[in-house]
């Protein structure tokens, strides 16, 4: 099963951010995308928002392999 959605950990061992500051992170995108508390960030919506390959980053949190 795939996610789409990012979480504090995975920011975390993305970034090398601490805890507290992969939560900034995930809370500035939040606002950004004028989303609300409840709702959840994508993880293209991160990567548009970090300026991060999409392809390497849901590569990272899904374990897929990239071709070629």
């Amino acid at each position: 099963m795939f996610r789409i959605c990012i979480y504090t950990k995975d920011i975390q061992v993305i970034t090398g951010k601490s805890e507290r500051g992969a939560r900034m992170v995930l809370n500035d995108a939040k606002v950004f995308y004028k989303k609300q508390k409840h709702q959840m960030v994508t993880i293209r919506e991160f990567c548009d928002y970090m300026g991060l390959p999409y392809d390497d980053v849901n590569g990272m949190i899904n374990r897929v392999k990239k071709a070629g």
